[in-house]
């Protein structure tokens, strides 16, 4: 440790730490556009300029490291004037179209102006002239609005692994575009929405759905029900400023019941079911030498990311549906039937942590008879908005519980929403399915938590099982390249798409960090040990689903209506 100046004001730092690590654990908040945490900066913004002694210009905080003796000044009018000089050169080739902008009230470049006092241009207002990417189902480009930051591209390349989007051109005509400058669609993109999360402005959105829903909800001859995620009940409470980590499962019931939605559904029943039919999948090919290691497919931009860039591990991907499809195609046979409906009467919504479920809802593969599983997908964003529209307070509501019969669930399908939350509960009733015996532990800790890669070795009756958890495609690349060189000790591989698992989703509330995470986290552990059933195969609907409709797990019926399978995808790349 060593001392250093900032703002007349002694303080500690160490080596290797940057000015903005210093100024931020010091509680001075410089502004940046292109910073991200964890990953190397990049100094392109240039927001974050600061003061140094001695040297002639200004410096980028993120990039440069603090030295013993140094003296900072971090808001002299020379940096107020710089940073107010780079604001006004943005807003100058933006368009102003902030009162209908998806972002407003949540825009970076919309809060630096209000924080730096700008209150006119300088420059003239010229702007630049390109047309919108509505071409993918889960994500909508506007590149009037892009700033040239490169946070979605770092974070598609450097986190995920996908490198779908780059710049294109060079100085004045740069853009961030896709291979050949085509529509998302026909890219490698794969829906996750991270780049939504990273993005500054409203230059990336999710493909809104909320007008749709609200249509159908209006609509007398439509029957409109909707299930929603494990993660969602302990995230939404933050589109209302509430902190992060509260569970407001009956609130959210019960404002959904209010909008109109004639059964509300827990997504977490499915996950029951998932587990049991996944369960049931992994025992079948450790006793029959089937492929291991078996692959999870609860994530879709998982299984599109394997499609594209690792088809040959694609018979190692469990056949099983993802919980929110298993839940459609149950709405709209099991229970189309029972409640005497058609199923192109039903309308199915669900409300997902993840934007890359708007792309699985569309898939052909994910409609049983040519009938949709689900007709809509709302992100956790969307379902606020769609509350604040028709004037819902959640705090008024009296809680409320979900309906039968996809409404009961035991707390294994509800860990789902967290990285290793799949496995954990996998485990559990794998455990039971091989041995007739319940899992001796209350919980396996080397699962839980935000880390990009965790792994157990356990004992279960005669065997030695290696189970492995990523979340974020760049860790599920490096462990699919050491099985592709040959590892051996894995039978089972949990793969979230988004770093952290559901709770950190790409349909997630704008400017999560992450805190917020580990409280989201944090809440779905809690309700795992303090509510009684802990495991699926406990779970008495699903088992009385089995009895009146499935049969058996990996059986006929299960299978036309659970399972699907998925092909190479050809790749076109920048």
């Amino acid at each position: 440790m060593f001392t250093i100046e900032v703002d007349n004001r002694s303080v500690q730092a160490s080596d290797g730490e940057t000015i903005l690590a210093v100024c931020k654990r010091e509680g001075i908040r410089i502004p940046t556009l292109c910073f991200i945490e964890g990953l190397a900066p990049t100094g392109a913004c240039r927001m974050c300029i600061v003061e140094v002694e001695g040297f002639p210009g200004l410096i980028p905080a993120c990039s440069y490291p603090v030295t013993a003796g140094m003296k900072i000044k971090t808001s002299t009018p020379r940096v107020l004037n710089a940073r107010r000089t780079i604001v006004e050169l943005l807003l100058s080739d933006h368009p102003d179209d902030c009162l209908y902008c998806l972002r407003n009230g949540q825009c970076e470049l919309q809060t630096l102006p209000r924080d730096l006092n700008v209150k006119r241009l300088s420059f003239s207002e010229v702007k630049t002239k390109r047309p919108s990417d509505v071409s993918s189902p889960s994500i909508v480009r506007n590149p009037e609005k892009c700033i040239l930051c490169g946070k979605c591209v770092r974070v598609c390349e450097e986190i995920q692994g996908v490198a779908a989007i780059d710049f294109i051109g060079r100085g004045c005509k740069a853009f961030v575009g896709t291979a050949f400058d085509g529509g998302l669609n026909v890219s490698t993109c794969i829906n996750c929405g991270q780049c939504i999360l990273a993005c500054p402005t409203g230059a990336l959105t999710e493909r809104s759905y909320v007008d749709e829903v609200a249509a159908a909800l209006a609509d007398p001859d439509k029957y409109v029900v909707v299930q929603h995620a494990p993660a969602v009940s302990v995230t939404l409470a933050e589109e209302f400023g509430i902190k992060p980590g509260k569970d407001i499962d009956g609130q959210m019931v019960a404002a959904l019941r209010r909008l109109g939605f004639k059964r509300v559904f827990d997504t977490s029943f499915t996950a029951d079911l998932t587990i049991m039919e996944e369960g049931s999948e992994l025992v079948h090919r450790i006793k029959t030498g089937g492929k291991l290691p078996m692959l999870t497919s609860c994530s879709p931009g998982w299984i599109k990311f394997v499609e594209q860039f690792y088809p040959d591990f694609l018979e190692n991907v469990s056949t099983c549906k993802s919980p929110q499809q298993m839940m459609g195609a149950l709405i709209k046979s099991f229970f189309a039937k029972r409640e005497g409906l058609t199923p192109d009467r039903i309308v199915s919504v669900s409300i997902m942590p993840c934007t890359a479920k708007k792309f699985e809802c569309k898939r052909p593969e994910m409609a049983v008879d040519y009938v949709p599983d689900v007709d809509y997908v709302l992100t956790t964003r969307e379902l606020g908005q769609l509350f604040r529209r028709f004037g819902l307070d959640l705090a008024a509501m009296t809680p409320d519980t979900a309906d039968t019969p996809f409404g009961e669930r035991t707390t294994a399908g509800k860990i789902f929403g967290a990285s290793g939350g799949v496995m954990e509960a996998a485990i559990r009733s794998a455990y039971f399915l091989l041995t007739g015996q319940e899992y001796p532990e209350e919980k396996i800790p080397v699962l839980r938590g935000i880390k990009g890669h965790k792994e157990v070795k356990l004992k279960i009756g005669d065997l030695e099982v290696g189970a492995a958890v990523v979340s974020g495609l760049g860790n599920a690349r490096k462990l699919l390249d050491e099985v592709r060189a040959g590892r051996k000790d894995i039978h089972f591989i949990e793969v979230m798409t988004c770093p952290g698992g559901c709770v950190a989703g790409g349909g997630q509330p704008i400017g999560t960090d992450t805190e917020a995470i580990k409280a989201r986290l944090q809440a779905l552990y809690t309700i795992d040990r303090d509510e009684r059933v802990r495991v699926s195969h406990r779970n008495e609907s699903v088992a009385r689903l089995y009895k009146e409709f499935l049969g058996e797990p990996l059986g006929e019926v299960s299978h036309h209506l659970l399972h699907t399978h998925y092909k190479k995808r050809e790749v076109t790349v920048k």
